[in-house]
């Protein structure tokens, strides 16, 4: 492969639920996407897997040390603002950074904005320069289900897990011009792979598979103390980042074998829940995914970089 076709921008908690420590790694060890810049993004306050306050901080941490096991020390890492946008009263280096990336005129690499968590350096970026919104393509994991393609699962949160991060700033992406391709609840779901498979298949898979299998088992192990049970399997949540950004179809280049459909773009009310606005902007949402292309070229990547 001579030269990437696309340019990525992977946003995401990496202190928090680590199925977004593979999709990082996923991104590094893929040829065909030049991975422009990472963001470590804050948590919501009191969220179990990083309350200390500084989850963004932490996470950009994390990331450094995920791109360095996989032989990506030449891509950048920034932190992102450790609050919501509401609180936090200038723009992070990271914000300042998605601008200049995103308004860049030496290039015509498509730019993908891959976020696994809240929208809140997105928003931030574009209160900076709004100009951005022409630029790039927003790839989002979050979002409940819309109404007519999916039912919410048992006992789901009344405010989907990403979104609660920061409603108010996917409310302002939402209201924004960026074309945005949505991996809601419904689709993201359907990334589940058994603890034996990625035992084998994952931490099998030298230094870097060891380190990314190491808390997802933790996981595991921890909702089984408090007397919890998750089962056999894991939802691989934001592995569809690379699915549908590095893995398209090579003519004609499109998530070809994942399915989708389009919707107006709603609106997000202060309650996390879609409003219908019906001459709104398209809204590609993401119905079905190839797990089976997802899941076999990570795991061969992997098992390649192990030697």
């Amino acid at each position: 492969m001579t030269s990437p076709r696309f340019r990525v921008i992977s946003d995401n908690d990496y202190s928090g639920d680590p199925d977004g420590l593979a999709q990082l790694a996923h991104h590094a060890l893929s040829p065909s996407i030049d991975l422009r810049l990472v963001i470590g993004t804050h948590l919501r306050v009191g969220d179990p897997f990083d309350p200390s306050g500084e989850s963004a901080d932490n996470a950009a941490a994390i990331a450094l040390e995920i791109l360095q096991l996989s032989g990506r020390e030449d891509v950048p890492v920034l932190a992102g603002s450790n609050v919501d946008i509401t609180t936090s009263p200038d723009p992070s280096a990271a914000a300042i950074a998605i601008v200049a990336e995103a308004m860049r005129d030496d290039t015509d690499a498509r730019l993908f904005y891959c976020a696994g968590a809240g929208l809140t350096e997105l928003a931030a970026a574009l209160r900076l320069e709004p100009a951005i919104a022409a630029r790039l393509t927003l790839v989002w994991i979050g979002g409940p289900e819309h109404e007519g393609l999916a039912t919410a699962p048992p006992g789901a949160m009344p405010i989907e897990y990403n979104l609660l991060i920061d409603v108010p700033a996917a409310t302002e992406v939402f209201d924004s011009a960026v074309p945005i391709w949505q991996i809601p609840r419904d689709a993201y779901r359907q990334t589940l792979a058994s603890f034996t498979e990625l035992r084998h298949r994952m931490g099998g898979a030298g230094p870097l598979g060891a380190r990314l299998f190491e808390p997802l088992d933790r996981v595991r192990e921890m909702v089984e103390a408090h007397g919890g049970n998750i089962g056999e399997t894991y939802i691989m949540g934001d592995s569809p980042l690379v699915l549908v950004t590095a893995l398209l179809s090579s003519f004609e280049a499109d998530a070809s074998s994942s399915g989708f459909v389009y919707l107006p773009t709603p609106g997000i009310n202060a309650a996390g829940q879609y409003v219908s606005r019906p001459d709104a902007r398209p809204l590609r949402v993401f119905t079905s995914l190839d797990t089976r292309l997802m899941f076999e070229d990570f795991y061969l990547k992997l098992a390649a970089l192990a030697g």
